[in-house]
């Protein structure tokens, strides 16, 4: 091997790191990166804020339907992600003007037929923790396990999936918030009440600004696959506006009239909140939305933490 004067010989560990590093991710980290870690607190949260608020109200806390409904969100959590990335990409929707994190799938680290079968890994085993909810809490938990079901799949897939128009906020609302907080509420108590619904609506509220976050960011891109989402109908002024309204709203559910006893606690995270509300307003669209897609992630996480530790202690 000839070497130039003033050249040097790369050394076999930097030119192994650099192969290594071009390399697609394989094995656990693959399918690690296909769920998208920063969204699982999005299952996580509900399944707190609902269970804590059951301990409270009912006297006692049962573990069993905690963990099982934390296990059935999280994979269901993970087979919607899995459809989704899936389906976006024969959809044609993660082109490559999309900003946010890689898609195992367009990306081609994953064939169709392996993203879709990880999805169906786990709707099954989410099944099984669900009929194990369903033995505990009867019909009310069959029925709300099945709608989830169905949303996680229609969510992405179908002639007009959720994702590509309007009200997909609406449906994180309605299954993030007041599907998973009552759900886990009713398994505690084997009952339904007021502050259960706000304690829904609070949780659901932010979950709903972490899909606006992202649709935000990816606003171009989807106006060019045909994508309606709220962001793009209402726009970068209105769709500021939104989320700070989904941001703000817990504090003013939760520590309200109609709020649960223990909520003022959440007031301990208005400093993030606002901060994000901020930077929404004044950050340009692209990669760093990641960021505040994930802050927003870990905001529900703080006020369905802070919940908890106003409601039981």
């Amino acid at each position: 091997m000839n070497i130039e004067p003033g050249q040097q010989m790369a050394s076999p560990l930097a030119e192994d790191e650099a192969s290594r590093a071009d390399r697609p991710p394989a094995g656990w980290r693959l399918w690690w990166l296909a769920i998208r870690p920063r969204t699982l607190t999005m299952a996580v949260a509900p399944v707190l804020a609902g269970t804590a608020l059951g301990w409270a109200e009912a006297g006692h806390f049962d573990p069993r339907p905690f963990l099982a409904a934390l296990g059935g969100a999280l994979l269901i959590q993970a087979g919607t992600n899995l459809h989704n990335d899936v389906a976006d990409a024969l959809k044609g929707g993660d082109q490559p003007m999309r900003q946010g994190p890689p898609r195992v799938t367009a990306l081609g680290w994953a064939t169709p037929e392996r993203v879709r079968a990880g999805a169906l890994v786990c709707f099954g085993l989410a099944c099984l923790f669900g009929l194990y909810l369903i033995s505990l809490g009867g019909l009310p938990i069959l029925a709300l396990g099945l709608a989830s079901l169905a949303g996680g799949w229609c969510y992405s897939g179908g002639p007009r999936p959720i994702a590509y128009g309007p009200y997909g906020e609406l449906f994180v609302i309605a299954f993030f918030g007041l599907g998973a907080v009552g759900g886990s509420y009713y398994l505690q108590t084997h009952a339904l009440s007021l502050s259960a619904l706000v304690a829904g609506l609070a949780v659901g509220s932010v979950a709903a600004a972490v899909l606006m976050a992202n649709n935000y960011r990816d606003m171009e891109a989807d106006r060019l696959i045909g994508r309606r989402t709220l962001a793009i109908r209402a726009g970068v002024r209105t769709s500021q506006a939104l989320y700070a309204v989904m941001v703000l709203a817990p504090f003013v559910l939760l520590v309200g009239p109609s709020g649960p006893a223990g909520g003022w606690l959440v007031l301990g995270a208005v400093p993030m909140a606002v901060g994000l509300i901020r930077r929404f307003a004044t950050e340009a669209r692209g990669p760093a939305f990641n960021i505040i897609l994930g802050t927003t992630a870990r905001l529900q996480l703080l006020i369905a933490g802070l919940l908890a530790l106003g409601l039981i202690f």
